[in-house]
């Protein structure tokens, strides 16, 4: 008995030790969407903030595919060292219940740190259905009246960006087509050049091009408005009640990263987020910032797999990958 206390005992003040010494090498953060998405507006600037402030280079590493889930699988089978971390999205809640055959699963396989920011997202049109299209009352009676001729576009299969528009499908009993791309920063000039019709986009990746006058915003998908948009109303106020959703973006260990790692990636992290830059950057994008505990993300992720599962469910979504 004293042996193994005095076992545990070294390990841990091992592993205090280790997480003193913490980087000695650049961090990847993996990102698993192209550069120019959502992921990356806040990933980017968070890496930045870290690389001052660990004392070695945060670099992101951009792998997109299947909704996320490329990446996400490739990162699961590296070390668990503290020089790999997952900053992933709620889309990978979406894909424990859509996708039915991934190698990796998130709580399994991964840790959760911290969140990064909380984003709304914005329905919005292309200026081509100007006339037809000013309101969401207008997009749901639009389509009802010719199914199948709209469709919309998002970051990926599993995205909230393809869910969230799913949902609403099954809420006003419309169809619409899906055209999915490889993220949210290839998706954006095809929306802008009219191939993609509308979409549930993120805030970041839309606010400016809505200021730009070259996408009509129809409402928030959040239960307030946003005052990066304060004149655009939210869902309920545009007339469909009881439609809220949010995406957001975080950052996970790999399971078996040694906790005083975590806790110092934790603890960077939400000094980070503090720091007035990011309150700026997380403004503009109409974002709110994260920081909770590791122990609260983790009831966050089980609350949203089991949230999204019921709209893959109730939309009849699955994917063969």
């Amino acid at each position: 008995m004293l042996r193994t206390l005095l076992c545990v005992a070294l390990a841990a003040a091992g592993f205090a030790v280790q997480a003193q010494s913490w980087p000695t090498k650049p961090v990847i953060f993996l990102n698993p969407f192209p550069a120019g998405g959502g992921t990356d507006t806040f990933a980017r600037p968070i890496a930045a903030r870290l690389s001052e402030t660990i004392g070695q280079q945060v670099v992101i590493e951009n792998q997109g595919g299947a909704g996320g889930t490329v990446g996400a699988t490739n990162v699961s089978k590296r070390a668990p060292d503290g020089y790999n971390w997952f900053f992933g999205a709620v889309h990978h809640t979406i894909a424990e219940s859509l996708y039915t055959r991934l190698t990796y699963n998130l709580e399994r396989d991964f840790e959760p740190i911290t969140v990064a920011a909380f984003v709304p997202n914005v329905v919005v049109v292309h200026p081509k259905y100007a006339d037809q299209i000013k309101t969401l009352k207008d997009l749901i009676d639009y389509a009802k009246k010719n199914p199948g001729k709209l469709n919309y576009g998002s970051a990926g299969n599993g995205t909230t960006h393809h869910l969230s528009v799913e949902l609403f499908k099954t809420m006003t009993k419309t169809f619409i087509v899906h055209i999915p791309f490889q993220g949210a920063g290839p998706l954006m000039p095809a929306l802008l050049s009219g191939t993609v019709d509308l979409a549930f986009d993120g805030m970041g990746t839309s606010s400016v091009q809505i200021k730009a006058g070259k996408l009509i915003p129809l409402a928030i998908t959040s239960a307030a408005r946003n005052p990066v948009l304060p004149n655009v109303p939210t869902m309920a106020e545009a007339g469909l009640p009881g439609y809220e959703v949010r995406t957001w973006y975080g950052l996970w260990a790999l399971r078996g990263t040694p906790q005083p790692i975590k806790d110092r990636m934790w603890k960077e992290f939400v000094a980070a987020l503090d720091a007035p830059l990011m309150k700026r950057i997380w403004a503009e994008q109409g974002a709110d910032a994260g920081g909770m505990s590791q122990a609260d993300m983790a009831k966050l992720v089980r609350s949203e797999i089991e949230k999204w599962s019921k709209v893959v469910k109730d939309a009849g979504a699955k994917i063969d990958n």
